[in-house]
Parts: structure tokens; C-alpha cells; sequence
């Protein structure tokens, strides 16, 4: 919530310089039924390995379907994927 709000008040002072800098966040952020890009993923090697091997790559496409005390079902790759809160904030769209 903290950095929607912090992207309306750039918006609304007319700050567009800026707003490259806050699209970025965590899956753990997005919107639930909104497509996102991955733009990175991060962490520990063998995580990032982990998470590219379920489809988690840069440029790809994911949907969060639902979420439960920060955990996620997202859709990649035409799948629905469980991934734990902490996993979720290593995946940045």
C-alpha cells in the first residue's frame, strides 16, 4: 500500500522521471488477476535456480490467483504455482 501511494503522489506532481524507479517490486506486491513481467529474479544461486526451473524467468509472464498470509498461487506458464511469501519477494515485476 505504502508504494501505491507513493506512485500516486508522483503521478500527481507530475513526476514521471520517477515512476520507472517504483514499478518495480516484489511478486509479493502484485495485485491479485493482474499480469505481471518478471523482470528479475533474485537471491541465493540455488534459489534462483529453483525458482527459474518452475518457469520464473525474466520476461515472463505470471498472475497472481490468490493469496493467503502472503503466500501466492500464481499462474506460469500455463500453471498454477504455490510459492511461500519469502520465495515471492525474490521475484521482482
Amino acid at each position: 500500500l505504502k508504494d501505491r501511494v507513493c506512485l500516486a503522489n508522483l503521478i500527481s506532481m507530475g513526476l514521471a522521471g520517477e515512476l520507472r524507479e517504483v514499478e518495480d517490486m516484489p511478486l509479493s506486491m502484485a495485485r491479485k488477476g493482474e499480469q505481471n513481467t518478471i523482470k528479475r529474479v533474485g537471491g541465493k544461486e540455488d534459489a534462483r535456480r529453483f525458482l527459474e526451473s518452475l518457469g520464473f524467468v525474466t520476461g515472463g509472464l505470471v498472475t497472481v490467483v490468490s493469496e493467503m498470509g502472503g503466500n501466492l498461487i500464481v499462474t506460469i506458464r500455463d500453471s498454477r504455482v504455490a510459492i511461500g511469501k519469502g520465495m515471492a519477494s525474490k521475484i521482482i515485476v
